[in-house]
């Protein structure tokens, strides 16, 4: 049966017997039951008492110096009753110290533990049991750290799977390759989607595909093919073992349907995590492309790419005629695609795009042709002013000098001015040809025309203008300089910045 409640072992990594007793300092010497290599321990617990199953958890080093034993014992069912009690426990293994109580380990203990199947160590005089404790603690630290660093690498390597041409099956992959074993992604209707990687040697029939399968039945969401029996709320995760095979289902997303299912020959206390990385990435990438939005985007993109206009693809987009472009910019470290999608969130648009250390987002403009937010706490922004599909590009640009300017006068938001104000009342043509001849002589300068718009914008101020674009002050005096040589104009003179910004904000 699928058993969808927590282990009842720690995720700690459990540490093989056999390294134990390959530690010299402590010289350790297995002198009865089964010398099997894949015997682990959890834990070392000493106790001296008789029965010492209610102080067990399973899976112990249980170490004893026989002071509970009494003198009549080897002549009875003591060491039989006793040893019987650890294995029904889950003890995994019995250390037994010589000295200072017993000289040798009793005869019948070792009888005992042969006819239970359990591993009896002789510790010898010169070894306390606190030496054996802090070693059992000191590979489970070790192998905690492997353990962590695997799942780390795990975690990039999915990670950098899903940002592949073909994430899904990249993703399916690089998962069966990490847990050595089977990774296959199932859809709504209970089909198999796509696989990767072998079913192991001892479940490769199909009594165990078939298990998989409906172990993933138990966690789809009810509505989709599967689970939601009415008993109770459908688990997001369920487990299971068949023919030797371990096996976990993970439910993706909310109600979408998706279930990965992962089939492997041993399962490792990272497997759990290191599926888990991968159900949250198949989530994010199932969830875009069934939903209606997603799909949307996706031939809005299509169209773009096979030479449609802007306007022809901006109703796929789900917004309306009019839009804004936000660059924003983090106050800490670079952002990555996870801050783009969250920043994405609060504008409410998930159309964003990581460009270097700023994120654009393209925002539908509402009703009203003007969305009105505030920067979310910790970023920089910079908005345009509203424009068609066909203006993209123009807003673009806009929402960059925003941006410069923000930062520059280290504001939060920084909103490109859309009232046309007496410009409206010159045509844009003539506007336009107006501006063209009076920054001809820079006009194939780019560094010199955005130097002048900039430092035109931040009242002249040399440091400030700097700042937003980067540069050292002395370059922005060298490009002014050059750009009033290059006019013949006195940048002095407000009316010649007036018409200067006139035209500049015509190009």
């Amino acid at each position: 049966m699928p058993d969808a409640a927590a282990p009842t072992v720690p995720p700690t990594p459990p540490v093989a017997l056999a390294a134990l007793l390959g530690r010299d300092d402590l010289g350790l010497r297995q002198i009865a039951g089964p010398r099997d290599p894949a015997t682990v321990i959890h834990w070392a617990h000493t106790s001296e008492m008789a029965d010492p199953y209610p102080y067990l958890l399973g899976g112990e080093l249980l170490l004893t110096a026989g002071v509970h034993i009494p003198e009549a014992a080897g002549s009875g069912t003591y060491f039989d009753a006793y040893v019987s009690r650890i294995v029904e426990a889950g003890g995994a293994a019995l250390g037994f110290g010589v000295a200072p109580v017993h000289d040798t380990v009793p005869r019948a203990l070792v009888e005992a533990c042969d006819q239970h199947g359990l591993p009896l160590l002789e510790v010898p005089p010169r070894t306390t049991f606190s030496g054996v404790a802090r070693a059992v603690w000191q590979l489970m630290a070790r192998a905690r750290h492997t353990e962590l660093r695997r799942v780390t690498e795990a975690q990039q390597s999915l990670a950098a799977a899903a940002a592949r041409p073909d994430p899904v099956p990249s993703v399916l992959r690089q998962l069966a390759q990490r847990v050595g074993g089977r990774a296959a992604l199932y859809a709504p209707d209970g089909g198999e989607v796509a696989s990767a990687g072998r079913m192991p040697a001892a479940g490769a029939g199909v009594e165990v595909a078939g298990a998989l399968a409906g172990l993933a039945a138990v966690v789809r969401p009810a509505g989709n093919g599967g689970g939601g029996s009415g008993a109770g709320p459908t688990p997001s995760s369920a487990s299971d073992t068949v023919a030797g095979v371990h096996l976990a289902a993970y439910a993706l997303g909310t109600g979408q349907g998706f279930v990965l299912g992962v089939a492997a020959a041993r399962r490792d206390p990272g497997d759990h995590t290191i599926a888990s990385v991968g159900a949250v990435l198949l989530s994010l990438l199932t969830g875009e492309h069934q939903s209606g939005t997603g799909a949307a985007r996706s031939s809005a993109l299509v169209r773009l790419l096979l030479g449609a206009a802007p306007e022809e693809v901006a109703a796929l987009l789900g917004g309306g005629e009019r839009w804004v472009v936000v660059h924003a910019r983090p106050d800490g470290p670079a952002p990555d695609a996870v801050a783009a999608s969250a920043l994405g969130a609060v504008l409410g648009s998930p159309l964003v795009d990581v460009d270097g250390d700023v994120v654009r987002v393209l925002v539908p403009a509402g009703p009203a042709g003007r969305r009105e937010f505030a920067a979310p706490a910790g970023w920089t922004c910079g908005v345009s002013a509203a424009v068609g599909p066909r203006e993209w590009g123009v807003g673009d640009a806009q929402a960059g000098r925003a941006l410069a300017r923000a930062r520059a006068t280290r504001a939060a938001l920084v909103r490109h001015g859309d009232q046309p104000g007496l410009a409206g009342l010159v045509p844009a043509a003539e506007a336009a040809a107006h501006a063209r001849t009076v920054l001809a002589p820079i006009a194939d300068n780019q560094a010199l025309t955005e130097t002048l718009r900039m430092w035109l914008s931040l009242h002249g101020s040399w440091d400030r203008t700097a700042v937003a674009l980067a540069v050292h002050r002395n370059t922005v005096r060298q490009r002014v300089a050059r750009c009033g040589a290059l006019l013949s104009a006195d940048l002095d003179d407000p009316d010649t910045r007036m018409n200067l910004w006139f035209a500049l904000t015509h190009t």
